[in-house]
C-alpha cells in the first residue's frame, strides 16, 4: 500500500480513503469491474463510495498504468492489477477473467510481431484473450 501512496504522491494525487479502499479491493480481487469493487469496499466497510466514483478512480488509475482495463462480453469494463505481459481467459458464462501465464507463447507472439509491419503504425503491444465457458455445471462460480 505504501508503494501505491508513493505513486499517488508522484502524480500529485491525495491518498484519499476512497482511492486507498479501491486499491485494496483491487489487490484482493485481481480482476474486477466497478460494481464488484464497490461491493467489496462496502462489505469491508472501508470507505463510503458510489459505483461512479469507483469507476472514475479505476479509470484514472488505468490511465496512470496502475491497472490495465478490458471490455467483457457483457459490456462491462474490467480492470486488472497485473500489468505485466500475460494472456487472459474470459469465462463468458460467469463473466470472470483469469490470467494465463505462458511466457513461451508471449515470446512467440512478440517474435512473430517483430517481423511484421502494419503500414502506417508502430506496434506497441498486444492483447490476447481466450474465450470459453465451463464444460461442466459444477465449475460455475
Amino acid at each position: 500500500m505504501e508503494e501505491f501512496r508513493e505513486l499517488l504522491k508522484k502524480h500529485s494525487l491525495k491518498a484519499t480513503p476512497q482511492r486507498l479502499a479501491v486499491h485494496k479491493a483491487m489487490m484482493e480481487l485481481g480482476h474486477a469491474c466497478a460494481d464488484m469493487v464497490t461491493e467489496k469496499i462496502k462489505e469491508d466497510g472501508q470507505a463510503k463510495v458510489t459505483v461512479a466514483s469507483v469507476y472514475n478512480i479505476l479509470t484514472h488509475m488505468a490511465m496512470l498504468g496502475v491497472y490495465h482495463h478490458r471490455m467483457s462480453a457483457n459490456n462491462k469494463m474490467y480492470f486488472d492489477v497485473n500489468t505485466f505481459k500475460h494472456l487472459h481467459f474470459y469465462d463468458q458464462h460467469n463473466h470472470v477473467f483469469k490470467d494465463v501465464i505462458d511466457d513461451e507463447l508471449v515470446t512467440m507472439i512478440e517474435s512473430h510481431l517483430s517481423r511484421k509491419r502494419v503500414r502506417g503504425y508502430k506496434v506497441e503491444g498486444f492483447d490476447v484473450q481466450l474465450i470459453g465457458r465451463p464444460t461442466k455445471k459444477k465449475y460455475t462460480v
